[in-house]
């Protein structure tokens, strides 16, 4: 069996990016290119961020990205692009905090889709191949937000827009005038937030995979221990 051909990320230096350079997906690193690419082809970028320990990236590598079929999709409808976490902390940091806004939760391999701007618009975790653990198969994905974008672009960019909005606001601490907003309030809806993802059976927050979340449970603590509460 020959070699199989390399894509855009041998000529990178990080472990995680090699490990991904002869996927059959054509991944690009990030870089100006992608976004010249993505406006010329009026594609969308999928964007995988990631490193070379993490358990769950292993598996969608070996369960989505060494799939031939699953490539020919991803190569096709849109401008795939690799990041490794532990190299560029600061994208990670940006789209973790978009697909937290949209789902309530975070992880790696972080799946964020773009538009040709770079604004995210769709996100999530790991993808299995098919449907499982209440999760949609990624392939699945894939072919819905090809569809989406050819046929309802205008829609997609206003909830890129939507969300680039949310997430002023969260990083913002305060309005337009200078006033300091409730924070009360902000920690009383995310204490409702976190007790309705509490898994009562299995522990833990929302479903499977379960990803560590050590943010959560200090905050509850904390927030027990400073006001007297259960």
């Amino acid at each position: 069996m020959g070699l199989k051909k390399a894509n855009a990320l041998a000529g990178e230096v990080s472990p995680y990016l090699l490990q991904h350079a002869h996927n059959p997906v054509a991944w690009m690193p990030w870089g100006q290119e992608v976004w010249k690419k993505a406006r010329d082809g009026n594609r969308p970028v999928f964007l995988s961020i990631g490193y070379s320990t993490c358990h769950w990236c292993h598996v969608m590598e070996r369960e989505s990205f060494e799939d031939e079929k699953t490539a020919e999709i991803l190569n096709r409808e849109f401008i795939p692009v690799k990041v490794d976490r532990e190299e560029r902390p600061d994208i990670d940091r940006i789209y973790m905090t978009a697909v937290q806004a949209l789902t309530g939760q975070g992880g790696w391999p972080l799946s964020v889709w773009l538009t040709p701007e770079g604004k995210p618009f769709y996100g999530g975790t790991y993808f299995p191949p098919s449907g499982a653990h209440g999760r949609p198969g990624f392939a699945d994905v894939l072919r819905q937000i090809a569809v989406a974008w050819k046929e309802r672009k205008g829609e997609v960019e206003g909830w890129a827009e939507e969300l680039a909005g949310r997430l002023r606001v969260l990083g913002g601490g305060a309005g337009t005038g200078g006033e300091i907003r409730d924070v009360g309030k902000i920690l009383d809806a995310a204490t409702v937030e976190l007790a309705a993802e509490y898994d009562r059976k299995h522990g833990g927050f929302g479903g499977a995979p379960k990803f560590p979340r050590p943010s959560q449970p200090l905050f509850l603590l904390r927030r027990s221990f400073f006001e007297g509460s259960e």
